[in-house]
Parts: structure tokens; C-alpha cells; sequence
């Protein structure tokens, strides 16, 4: 799952940096998101890792962060998967820009995403990928910070960002979480 927000108007702030790295992951996998049947979101279905790779549903949900749980839920109730195999990729404002952590479970952090996904899910017990945005600077309100693009240094780093976060992903399915971990948590 790639947090994010719906719309042009949206597609390249910090908030999206989660759906930003499933299209990465989804150009890996082939084939287009498309609307599923019973939820608000894009899917694509496909192998990670290549022909011989598991089976994973790629998913964008449509709704706003705020309300990203019920399309998640939707989708775990459709493709029958317990929270412990629901991959959340999504922005992290306690984490230097271009830094990555995977772990297991949480809290929300005030983050309005996880907090959907725990009240539709019933649980925070999922695998995330926290894709590091940083603080707004100053005095600036977060909430503001992540509906803002980023910066032009920033923009110059982001399609590595996005390509890590993707090899994070993958490895994540294919090698599971302490591998992952080893390799990837900064």
C-alpha cells in the first residue's frame, strides 16, 4: 500500500512520497494500476522480484490520507490477508530526507494515514516503510510541509530515493523483514 493523496493537485508533495515509490515498484513489476471492483483504490496485480517472485497486490488507495484505512481494509478483506502481510509504504517526518526504516507495527505518530489504517484495520501489527521527508523548517505547520513538492535540492535526489525505497519494498517481500532491516534501515 503507498500513502498518498488523490489528484494532479497532490501528485508531487512529500505527503505522496508512498505512492511515488509503488509506481517505481509497479514499473518493475509491469503492467498499469487500475480500479478495483470493491475499494477506492488502484491495483496491480504481479510477481515482485521477477517472473519466479511472490505474488503481491500493488494498491493506491484513492481516498485521502486521512481516510486511507477503509480502502485498505477493503482490499485485505478482498484478497483474504492478515495485517502481518500488508506492506504500508509511507512518509516518515521524524526521518531525514532520503533516509529509510522498515519495522514491524507502531504507533501513528501523529500521522493521519496510520492513524485511518489502525481504526479500519483494528491494529497497527503491519509491515511498514517509513521514507524519511524530514521537519519543516522554522515554524512552518507539518500539516502544511507535507502538502508542499519538495525542495529543488530535494527533487534532484528523489528518483534514487524512490528507486531504494522500491529495492526496500522488494526485499521486504522476497527476503522478509530482518534481511530487509539489515540492508536497508540506515
Amino acid at each position: 500500500m503507498g500513502l498518498g493523496n488523490p489528484g494532479p493537485d497532490y501528485a508531487t508533495t512529500r505527503h505522496n512520497v508512498g505512492a511515488m515509490a509503488l509506481d517505481v515498484l509497479g514499473g518493475r513489476v509491469g503492467g498499469r494500476f487500475g480500479a478495483h471492483r470493491r475499494g477506492r483504490a488502484d491495483v496491480l496485480e504481479g510477481r515482485i522480484g521477477g517472473p519466479g517472485g511472490p505474488r503481491a497486490v500493488l494498491a493506491k488507495p484513492r481516498s485521502y490520507m486521512n481516510e486511507s484505512g477503509g480502502p485498505v481494509a477493503s482490499l485485505q478483506q478482498a484478497f483474504k490477508i492478515g495485517p502481518e502481510r500488508i506492506v504500508v509504504v509511507h512518509d516518515e517526518l521524524d526521518l531525514p530526507f532520503g533516509a529509510l526504516r522498515l519495522k514491524l507495527g507502531g504507533g501513528d505518530n501523529g500521522h493521519n494515514g496510520l492513524k485511518s489504517l489502525r481504526r479500519s484495520l483494528g491494529t497497527g501489527d503491519y509491515l511498514r516503510v517509513r521514507l524519511g521527508i524530514g521537519r519543516p523548517p522554522g515554524r512552518q505547520d507539518p500539516a502544511d510541509f507535507v502538502l508542499k513538492p519538495f525542495s529543488s535540492p530535494e527533487r534532484k535526489e528523489l528518483d534514487v530515493f524512490l528507486e531504494r525505497a522500491a529495492d526496500a519494498v522488494e526485499e521486504l517481500v522476497t527476503l522478509g523483514l530482518e534481511r530487509a532491516q539489515s540492508s536497508f534501515n540506515d
